[in-house]
């Protein structure tokens, strides 16, 4: 008698393949977690450099895993055949993919969207993108069958938006790696070797796009007093035109030499960087999540973040929130914590335990639970 077929997920994890970004980290871990959990799943990533994902964690390496090339290609042809060609040659019983899948599917999809930004903030993108984001992103969510989000705030707006039923939208928030990121001595040779000093500066991280709202950063850290002014550490990859636009503004507020951009740190830097800074300012625009408000609170740093979207939500009330169009409102917030060692100190003490909430491992939890019961019974 023939053993029963062994249930086979794919992924696509293209995103493995390019920069570092929250779709990637997402994906990384997550499977980290899901993969020990269901040994009986055959799991198909599908990327590019499968020895890179192999390399990323020893789940990678499991028998009931196979990283599968798949070479790269431009958006269009990605979703117009080749993930659907996948499908069909790797005989896959679900594909799961990220904000968009193939436009005709060769079977079954899960999708993950982490945002509905696209649809609710368009400035912050190109026209094209913004066409091609909302007739995809619609197209995927009609046609799949699991669907999965970040953070409360997305799932609802998942809902708004697509008319699909908020309580079949399971959220599998992002984790934090508590191993990284944690109140705790050391790491200052990495700050030396960057000409910094603990508790001498103040550090935002993000990739430096409109959305992330440097320039309002910029022009708030002016408002703060000369004599209270540490130094900014601005942490991000670097999109050209607006960094040139970044830039100038440092210049034309008269800032040069008390602002530092560091386009890439290493693994060890980013974490001493973090627990290291007096305060973390992320006045992001908006935010389907917010990974560097839950990384800076497990660090036992006081925030200063926006109000509004999913930063919230992640933040809660262990930091203090600004109007994002305000510069001077996030300047007052910066000064609050410059000027009350007694706040700072309690938000840096109550971060670690709200920071302690996104795990991968309740997230894994969430998505195993979704999967088996998808398989037990298709819908």
């Amino acid at each position: 008698m023939n053993a029963p077929a062994r249930f086979r997920l794919g992924v696509d994890a293209h995103t493995v393949d390019g920069l570092f970004q929250g779709s990637r980290s997402h994906l990384l871990g997550l499977y980290r977690e899901v993969i020990p959990r269901l040994p009986e799943v055959d799991f198909v990533f599908l990327l590019a450099n499968p020895e890179a994902l192999r390399n990323e964690a020893e789940a990678f390496r499991a028998p009931n895993v196979q990283c599968e090339a798949m070479p790269h290609r431009n958006g269009l042809w990605r979703l117009g055949w080749q993930l659907a060609a996948a499908q069909r040659s790797h005989r896959l019983d679900l594909l799961h993919v990220q904000y968009r899948g193939p436009v005709w599917p060769a079977g079954p999809l899960a999708c993950t969207i982490h945002d509905t930004l696209y649809e609710t903030h368009p400035q912050f993108f190109t026209p094209g993108f913004v066409r091609m984001a909302r007739w995809t992103a619609r197209r995927t969510v009609r046609q799949s069958r699991l669907m999965f989000t970040v953070s409360q705030f997305s799932r609802s707006e998942i809902a708004r938006h697509y008319d699909w039923p908020a309580e079949r939208v399971a959220v599998t928030g992002n984790g934090v790696n508590l191993q990284r990121f944690h109140p705790a001595p050391g790491g200052e040779a990495e700050l030396a070797a960057l000409g910094l000093v603990p508790g001498g500066y103040l550090l935002t991280v993000g990739r430096i796009e409109p959305r992330k709202n440097h320039l309002g950063l910029l022009r708030a850290y002016a408002l703060l007093p000369a004599a209270e002014r540490l130094p900014l550490v601005i942490v991000g990859q670097r999109d050209a035109a607006v960094f040139e636009q970044v830039q100038a503004e440092v210049q034309r507020l008269g800032l040069d030499g008390q602002v530092r951009f560091l386009d890439r740190v290493g693994d060890q830097a980013l974490p001493a960087l973090l627990r290291h800074a007096r305060a973390v300012v992320y006045p992001s625009f908006a935010e389907g999540f917010g990974m560097p408000v839950a990384e800076a609170m497990a660090s036992g740093v006081p925030v200063v973040t926006s109000t509004g979207t999913a930063l919230a939500e992640v933040a809660g009330d262990v930091a203090l929130v600004a109007d994002p169009s305000r510069p001077a409102d996030i300047a007052t917030q910066i000064l609050r914590l410059l000027r009350e060692p007694d706040l700072a100190r309690e938000l840096a003490a109550r971060g670690p335990a709200q920071a302690a909430q996104f795990s991968w491992q309740a997230s894994a939890d969430v998505f195993v639970n979704a999967l088996k019961a998808y398989i037990q019974r298709p819908c």
